[in-house]
């Protein structure tokens, strides 16, 4: 069976796609996936083994030059590669209207979730099936359900299961001196309001140097990038990372004693590949969107301003990880 799976963004959505695809896979043992997603995430699909194809896209620069040649032709290009095969289904789980535009590129019966269920109600006029999935579950049961429903099995004696036991093997390795024991810090975030303060970085730094670990720092932008920076400035045994591809962070976050992070896509990968650790919300709730780790695997604890998220109460909680 051949499918094509729409689901362009952003990095934990894209992660939270992985289980369905783990389900549909040990129920459908000859299941061959395309995945179309934006060009910055395009590595994630690859990391699941029942995804042949990962198809690019680039809506979010697209948008930027709607008018210009290039944007038409790269498009052209997209769709070519969408028109390639005839799918069994085409199942977006996006369930936003420009999803749907895509995802009624391809050739296949169209699935997404009904106007009850969905983001963006309009979207739903695209498909030619719909699914109800109820909006209070989780988004990785949201997708479960949705493929289930889209390729008539069911779900519910199927553990959470990302797919991505043995990655760390078929990827990359960085070529950058690391220290012996770490935690990776992922401090970057898409909202200000879910940052973590940087003097609580600072001196969970400098309680974990004194037991013997550094604080690794990665970063995606200029701003987060000038945020390791002084914060490593104020802890010397700190390391502030290059800025790495998908591939390179997947393998050294597979390294890591632990992972110390807030709301951010790569918290996620961390659950997927079976990483303990400690996820912070100071501002938005785990309930809908939040960290999930599979049931036999080393387990990442949200905290929300209903626990204490006061640094030394945080580095405690991170000791008992680490124990």
């Amino acid at each position: 069976m051949h499918i094509l799976v729409v689901k362009t963004s952003s990095l934990g959505d894209l992660v939270h796609m992985l289980p369905a695809l783990s389900d549909a896979a040990k129920v459908i043992p000859n299941l061959c996936v395309d995945w179309v997603a934006e060009e910055s995430f395009a590595a994630v699909p690859a990391w699941h083994p029942a995804v042949a194809r990962a198809i690019p896209v680039a809506v979010r620069r697209w948008r930027k030059a709607l008018f210009a040649k290039a944007t038409w032709a790269e498009l052209g290009a997209a769709r070519a590669s969408m028109q390639e095969q005839d799918y069994a289904a085409v199942i977006d789980a996006q369930g936003l209207l420009k999803s749907a535009v895509l995802a009624r590129l391809a050739r296949g019966e169209c699935w997404g979730y009904d106007r009850h269920s969905i983001r963006e109600p309009l979207a739903a006029l695209c498909y030619d099936q719909r699914a109800l999935v109820s909006r209070e579950l989780h988004a990785i049961e949201r997708n479960r359900r949705l493929l289930a429903a889209a390729l008539g099995y069911g779900m519910e004696d199927l553990p959470l299961d990302y797919g991505l036991v043995g990655l760390p093997e078929r990827i990359s390795t960085p070529t950058i001196e690391l220290p012996l024991s770490f935690v990776l810090a992922l401090h970057g975030t898409s909202r200000v309001d879910k940052e973590w303060l940087e003097s609580n970085w600072i001196t969970v730094g400098h309680a974990l140097a004194q037991h013997g670990r550094s604080l690794l720092l990665p970063w995606g932008n200029a701003r987060e990038k000038e945020r390791a920076e002084r914060i490593a400035t104020a802890v010397p045994t700190a390391q502030v990372l290059p800025r790495l591809g998908l591939d390179a962070l997947a393998s050294i976050i597979s390294r890591a004693d632990a992972v110390l992070g807030v709301d951010t896509g790569l918290m996620h990968v961390a659950a997927a590949l079976r990483k303990p650790g400690l996820a912070l919300f100071p501002a938005t709730l785990p309930a809908l969107t939040g960290v999930r780790s599979e049931p036999d695997a080393p387990q990442i604890a949200s905290l929300t301003p209903q626990d204490d998220l006061r640094a030394e109460a945080v580095f405690a909680r991170l000791q008992a990880v680490l124990a």
